[in-house]
């Protein structure tokens, strides 16, 4: 098979405020990516600290510095930063990640793009969940729901969140998403639409039009991509995390980056080149 003469995928990725987070990201996604085949536009959302001084060191990234806007929640910031990057993209393909989304192998792209050579129809490939659970968490997970779908059934108490377990008002998370551009273009449609959560009101808008998409068990992308969850909440409490799910969360952080030998990357400057 011919190799691709121009980028096939424009790889955007919003920061806010999470400086040693972001390098780890940044320099695993430097380490792991051909640069021929992607492009990488990091916006930056109004950080003004040590991760907005760092990016602007990197010439191997297009940098967009947004402007916060009053009407701006945490969820709003990030959907209208990659909808100002995505208004630049003009590669065949879109990713869509987080600062706290760690690349683990240099096939994680062929992944994310085989399932379209498979499918004309295929808009968008990604998860709803990518989380490193052991099997015994997963089936946790499994009971769970079993008993709280149950209990809503028997009683019409509703003690869970919809989204979390009816499968049908998933949609392709941005913290690793791949979509086709020309179907976004075609569509009107962005991160941002109906200024909700990123990717929501595009990936509806997109199986409305007949357009499938994949959604890949966590248990096989994890293997390619990981993804911390969360970690630009949990590092800025000031956004809206109890001290409990701070406390937790930076536990969690810490286990994450021990686990891919974050003082490694971190001490090795020649993956900003």
């Amino acid at each position: 098979m011919e190799e691709p003469t121009e980028p096939q995928v424009t790889i955007l990725v919003p920061n806010y405020r999470t400086p040693e987070i972001t390098r780890i990201c940044l320099r695993l996604l430097r380490k792991h990516t051909d640069p021929g085949r992607a492009k990488v536009i990091v916006i930056d959302n109004d950080s003004g600290d040590a991760s907005l001084d760092y990016l602007r060191t990197l010439s191997w990234i297009e940098l967009i510095e947004r402007r916060a806007e009053p009407d701006d929640t945490p969820p709003l910031s990030h959907a209208r930063a990659l909808d100002l990057a995505l208004a630049r993209v003009t590669t065949p393909f879109v990713l869509s990640i987080h600062t706290d989304t760690f690349v683990r192998r240099a096939d994680w792209l062929d992944v994310l793009l085989a399932p379209f050579a498979e499918d004309e129809k295929l808009a968008g490939v990604g998860s709803w969940k990518l989380e490193s659970k052991t099997w015994l968490q997963r089936l946790g997970r499994r009971l769970e729901k079993s008993i709280k779908v149950a209990q809503h059934r028997l009683t019409g108490r509703r003690s869970y969140r919809a989204e979390r377990f009816d499968d049908s008002l998933h949609y392709l998370r941005s913290h690793c998403a791949m979509y086709r551009t020309d179907v976004i273009r075609a569509l009107g449609t962005g991160f941002a639409d109906g200024d909700t959560v990123a990717g929501s009101v595009m990936h509806r808008k997109m199986v409305a039009a007949g357009h499938r998409m994949r959604f890949l068990e966590s248990e096989h992308l994890g293997r390619y991509v990981d993804h911390v969850n969360h970690a630009t909440m949990v590092l800025n409490p000031d956004l809206g995390s109890s001290r409990r799910n701070v406390r937790n969360g930076r536990k969690r952080i810490g286990n994450k980056l021990r686990g891919i030998d974050a003082d490694a990357i971190l001490a090795d400057d020649s993956l900003d080149r």
